[in-house]
């Protein structure tokens, strides 16, 4: 068989047979063009058909009840109008069936065409926000689903909960090294899913809702591979979707989403708000897990190393999580394999990942007291910059602060502030670079003073323009004492 991706010439299999045949029989005329796209990591083969007229998705699935559920599924949602792909023909006796062709544009491949860089622009926003509305629509539109169709459970209940912290087990945590007290992490598992079963559950849970499973074809998302679908909870497919690892959601725009998606939610169901919130963190939680599992068994156990790729994002998820949300149950050992993942330099290096460096950079009265470290890291660096000239002596200069011009002009003119800045940006240089190649996310600088006003205000000043020309970072600069 010759395709237009290859010169060489293959022996059609069974499956290409079958498919081949029965695209001849539902559109007629013989097949012009049938090239194999990529997998998904699983075991089906999927196949773009054409002939001069019609082009479709060819798909051979060997397990027979997976196929079951994509095809009686996407007739329930075609039946309710939601935007998933039309079966056009399909012999489950042999294990294939034709859908509808939306092309190559992921979700995930149209964030890549769009952001350049490390923002997030307003319209990949747009698109997120189309997406997240029919999410709602896929959500609760499944609960009226023959839950006989799915596959491998009906529901997300406890063995499906302990498949997916096993995967995770066995699969990350044992093949990347990362050490863990087995009986208290099968602990704190038993504890761990009987909480997230606490919550309501009595909804489509789509499963593998992310980046790459949406479609865009004219402006308009699709949707694809929601086999895996069972009865479950809210919070699983929106913590997937917003902490899908690679497509690197920024935390700001993620909170945007999901009060977006609350919002949305609310018009079709009612939704306490505190009670979801509960469960959503530790549902992310899970999802993350899942996630690294799959990156552990195809990329450590089977060497696919680009799924290797994706554990840098899945670290800073994880990072993220610990130091922005609070667990509601006590799982110790859980949370501190949670903990010796994040400061893991191993696992955030995996192929060419560059997650971006943030330098919080603090102005501070050490009258007041130390910045706080929001993060919790416990690192970077403290400058005291009492030893240096103060203009806040001088009777005029009192009332301003080290971004006025007159303060500026002041301390520009001291040699050994110019100096001290120099020393100080040489060992914030050195860390930043030192973190960029380690994929570390986070350093505070913070520079203080005996008024907070002064001194420590143009010091991080002037090291915020120098860090600028480092590029490849993003600045947070805050002057705690001028409210700025």
């Amino acid at each position: 068989m010759r395709t237009k991706k290859t010169e060489t010439l293959i022996r059609p299999t069974v499956a290409e047979k079958n498919l081949r045949e029965l695209f001849e029989r539902t559109f007629g005329g013989e097949v012009e063009s049938f090239v194999s796209l990529k997998g998904d990591g699983s075991s089906r083969r999927i196949f773009r058909i054409k002939n001069s007229s019609k082009s479709v998705i060819g798909v051979f699935g060997p397990e027979k009840l997976e196929n079951t559920a994509f095809l009686e599924f996407s007739k329930h949602f075609k039946e309710m109008n939601l935007p998933v792909p039309e079966i056009y023909a399909e012999d489950r006796s042999k294990n294939i069936y034709l859908e509808e062709d939306f092309g190559d544009t992921t979700l995930f491949k149209y964030l890549n065409s769009v952001r350049p860089s490390y923002d997030f622009p307003q319209e990949a926003v747009k698109v997120y926000l189309k997406v997240i509305e029919w999410l709602t629509k896929f959500q609760t539109a499944g609960r009226k689903l023959n839950h006989k169709y799915c596959y491998p459970r009906r529901s997300f209940d406890k063995q499906s909960i302990m498949w997916d912290l096993n995967y995770f087990k066995y699969y990350f945590l044992r093949l990347s090294g990362i050490e863990f007290n087995e009986q208290k992490l099968e602990n704190d598992f038993e504890v761990f899913s009987d909480f997230l079963l606490k919550a309501e559950n009595d909804f489509f849970l789509y499963r593998d809702f992310q980046s790459r499973n949406i479609m865009l074809k004219g402006g308009k998302p699709f949707f694809i591979d929601y086999q895996g679908g069972r009865k479950g909870a809210l919070q699983y497919d929106i913590a997937s979707l917003l902490y899908d690892g690679k497509a690197d959601i920024p935390p700001e725009t993620r909170k945007e989403l999901l009060n977006y998606y609350l919002d949305s939610l609310g018009k079709i169901v009612k939704v306490d708000i505190d009670e979801f919130l509960r469960y959503y963190y530790p549902f992310a939680y899970i999802r993350i897990m899942q996630a690294m599992g799959a990156y552990g068994l195809r990329g450590f156990y089977e060497k696919k190393t680009h799924f290797l790729q994706s554990i840098p994002y899945a670290v800073r998820n994880i990072e993220y999580l610990l130091h922005n949300s609070e667990m509601p149950i006590k799982v110790p050992e859980l949370m501190r394999v949670f903990k010796r993942i994040a400061v893991s330099s191993y696992l955030r290096q995996f192929g060419d990942t560059n997650l971006r460096l943030t330098v919080r950079m603090r102005s501070f009265s050490f009258r007041n007291g130390l910045p706080a470290d929001e993060k919790g890291h416990g690192g970077g660096y403290i400058f005291d910059c009492r030893a240096l000239p103060n203009p806040g002596r001088i009777k005029k200069y009192m009332t301003m602060t080290g971004k006025d011009a007159e303060i500026i002009k002041f301390l520009e003119k001291e040699k050994e502030v110019e100096k001290f800045i120099d020393n100080a940006f040489a060992l914030i240089k050195q860390s930043v670079e030192n973190y960029q190649k380690r994929n570390f996310t986070d350093l505070m600088v913070s520079f203080g003073c005996t008024g907070g006003r002064h001194r420590s205000v143009y010091c991080s000043e002037e090291i915020k323009k120098r860090l600028k020309k480092i590029g490849k970072i993003k600045i947070e600069l805050k002057h705690r004492e001028i409210g700025v």
